[in-house]
């Protein structure tokens, strides 16, 4: 099967309508068109001029082909106008869903003139150019759904579409030209307010593909080449300088250094590496120079694994998408069946005059007309949005504000979400203060690695002014002797003190706060240790009373997963409050996870790291930190743009009140629409009536809705 990239989706029922169409096509059977994702997935024997035609009616295309012969790292080198050798039609225009929707509301604005033009100018100019006006404007705000809907009739498929574009049909042929606009409008007001809803979560795949590192210096017979890391073979040497990406796993062959392993493992603190030890593709290489031997091709690397997993967990339609889907296949045909009945019985059973029953039909059949019921979501929804971004909430669309609503699980990640992401000390030993912090400060100063920063802030707190070295020497894997003042001293873990007897009171103490879970780095002369730094990723000073206040909202388990071992877990979750906490998690496990909580709630998966974007993906709603990495706010449903959890409580609390708001609508659209109908019994049901109760409804739902902007002062 061939995969591909479709941009200009608007809506969820677009994307359905193609999938449907395509799977009627020769070869088609099998061809799937995912909303969330935009990806298209057909048969390589089917007819890309009768997709591309299929695309182009909903205003799609093909942006780019995902599994051809190049690797998905690379994909981006395509741009957006790719064809891979199949003639996808001219996309040098602009797609845009900004452009899209402007386009519409042109169109709505010209339509509303010309309306309002033949009512003031009724009675003033001749008939039939105030019918030619209401024909405008009804072309104008109403001709793709009639094109649709034309096109649905021909194939006798019931949508919509099709509803609308039989009202417009009748009401015209019986002369009722103002309704017949009037519907016009409010059917593409209601495409509009869909298309404001919408958001562009299907572009994380593309942001997270960029993670991957794109080239590796290839070394061979001590020949350096830049290299695709495609090509990177098993066996093959690569030289990774500070700051790079490791390509792909494997072991260090030559070289010492510290490897942020955050991308993978979500482990704050960074990892000494030496020769022989394993490192993971997608990690970064801190401080000094690695020769890395290649142990895995780029495809089954750790980091390829994860972009796999978050793909995967974007491609599963929601619930919520499957019930629109339902809802709008029995909902049509319905009230086309009732607008038939009343049309067709009263005249053959009981001697009804078919003129006046062929207008309470239609009459039916603009009360079936799914404005308001259509509008009780939408409006209550981009309300949500705008207040929740008034307190720098980042929601990517309104299902997923609606979903945020109905959580009653919150799993967090810990590093970088419920705690700082940095380093810091956290508890401190001095058996020598006067020269233990000008020790560490003389070795530590010019030290780029995230545990001496940590250590610094601590002396610089402290006002102390460290010496200058007289010399200075990394022991590997250990830590670091220097000399000064004359003196040798040493700084490091418990390796690098090996040649002084530790006394009991001070390995007890050592055990105990590496059984709480702190790293240390323990300073030392010749004869004796000085003191010893235990260092952790600091809390977040707001955790604790978020945590607090998502209980009293009602959100029943707050859970913790992390890949921190399970002692420094146990610390940060009974620091912060949460119900539940798992340490020692690898991505997939943070997934399966995610999926056995999703087994018995509704799930909202908060993190900060490429470690967190399959989780993210997996749960039914992801919330990213705003200074995470770009894959995890992409995946994301929902950002919080501060980069703390402090609004989260609030965020709940308005998506609780949108659903609140959304549940009253339908109920009153629904109702108004019910008493409507009821009319036809005594043939009371007129197109005024029909029109008034959808506009009654509509404007009722709309001011409902806008008052979620509302928020009250506080003192």
């Amino acid at each position: 099967m061939n995969e591909y990239r479709v941009k200009g989706l608007s809506c969820g029922g677009c994307a359905q309508r193609i999938e449907d169409e395509l799977k009627q096509l020769d070869h088609g059977k099998d061809s799937t068109l995912n909303y969330n994702s935009g990806k298209l997935t057909i048969s390589p024997q089917i007819s890309m001029t009768k997709v591309t035609k299929i695309l182009k009616s909903d205003g799609a295309y093909i942006a780019h082909q995902l599994n051809d012969e190049h690797n998905h790292a690379d994909y981006h080198a395509h741009g957006s106008n790719g064809h891979h050798g199949h003639d996808h039609g001219d996309h040098g225009h602009d797609h845009s869903h900004a452009d899209s929707n402007n386009k519409i509301l042109t169109l709505l604005i010209t339509s509303g003139v010309l309306y309002a033009a033949a009512l003031l100018l009724e009675g003033v100019i001749e008939q039939q150019a105030i019918i030619l006006l209401f024909l405008a404007a009804t072309i104008i705000s109403g001709y793709t759904t009639f094109i649709r809907g034309l096109k649905n009739l021909s194939r006798f498929k019931f949508n919509i579409d099709t509803l609308m574009t039989i009202a417009l049909i009748g009401a015209v042929a019986i002369g009722e030209w103002k309704e017949a606009t009037l519907v016009a409008i409010l059917f593409g007001v209601n495409e509009l307010l869909e298309g404001y809803g919408m958001e562009k979560a299907r572009r994380s795949m593309e942001t997270l593909l960029q993670v991957a590192p794109k080239e590796a210096l290839k070394l061979h017979n001590g020949q350096e080449t830049i290299v695709p890391i495609a090509s990177l073979q098993i066996g093959d040497l690569v030289k990774i300088k500070p700051g790079e990406k490791i390509p792909s796993d494997g072991f260090v062959a030559e070289g010492k250094s510290s490897v942020n392993e955050a991308a993978i493992t979500g482990e704050p603190l960074p990892v000494e590496k030496e020769s022989g030890e394993s490192v993971f593709g997608g990690s970064i290489n801190n401080e000094g120079l690695l020769i890395v031997r290649i142990q895995k091709a780029y495809e089954d690397s750790s980091l390829a694994k994860i972009l796999h997993l978050v793909q995967e967990a974007q491609e599963t339609k929601t619930p919520t998408e499957l019930f629109i889907n339902k809802f709008a296949k029995y909902y049509t045909p319905l009230i086309m069946i009732v607008a038939a009945l009343v049309m067709l019985v009263p005249p053959l059973l009981m001697q009804g005059n078919w003129e006046t029953w062929l207008y309470q039909g239609l009459s039916v059949l603009i009360v079936g007309c799914p404005c308001a019921l259509i509008l009780s979501s939408p409006i209550a929804i981009v309300s949500g949005i705008t207040r929740t971004a008034r307190h720098g909430i980042l929601v990517k669309g309104g299902v997923f504000l609606e979903q945020l609503g109905k959580i009653d699980t919150l799993a967090f990640d810990k590093t970088g979400t419920l705690t700082k992401g940095e380093p810091h000390v956290a508890q401190l030993e001095v058996y020598d203060e006067a020269r233990l912090f000008k020790v560490a400060g003389a070795i530590e100063k010019s030290s780029s690695h995230p545990l001496a920063k940590a250590i610094m802030k601590e002396i610089e707190r402290r006002a102390i002014v460290s010496p200058d070295p007289d010399e200075i020497e990394t022991i590997n894997g250990r830590g670091i002797k220097a000399k000064i003042a004359g003196n040798h001293y040493w700084l490091g873990n418990e390796q690098s003190i090996e040649h002084i007897v530790i006394p009991g009171t001070i390995q007890r103490r050592i055990n105990e706060l590496k059984e709480g879970g702190l790293t240390l780095v323990l300073v030392a002369d010749e004869q004796q240790v000085l003191g010893m730094f235990g260092i952790a990723d600091e809390i977040r000073e707001e955790s604790r009373d978020v945590i607090a206040a998502l209980h009293k909202l009602g959100i029943k388990r707050t859970v913790m997963l992390t890949g921190d071992h399970q002692k420094t877990a146990e610390k940060v979750a009974s620091a912060v409050g949460v119900s539940q906490y798992y340490g020692s998690l690898l991505p997939e496990d943070k997934v399966t996870r995610v999926k056995e909580l999703s087994a018995i709630g509704t799930v909202a998966m908060i993190g900060d790291g490429i470690n967190d974007a399959p989780a993210l993906a997996s749960a039914q709603l992801g919330i990213a930190m705003g200074k995470g990495t770009d894959s995890a706010i992409e995946t994301a449903d929902i950002v919080l743009m501060q980069d703390h959890l402090g609004k989260l409580p609030e965020a709940i609390s308005v998506a609780k009140r949108v659903n609140r708001v959304i549940r009253f609508n339908i109920t009153v659209s629904l109702g108004l629409k019910i008493i409507a109908l009821l009319l036809t019994i005594p043939g009371w049901l007129t197109l005024w009536i029909a029109i008034l109760s959808d506009m009654g409804a509509t404007i009722f739902v709309t001011l409902v809705s806008l008052t979620i902007l509302i928020e009250r002062k506080r003192r």
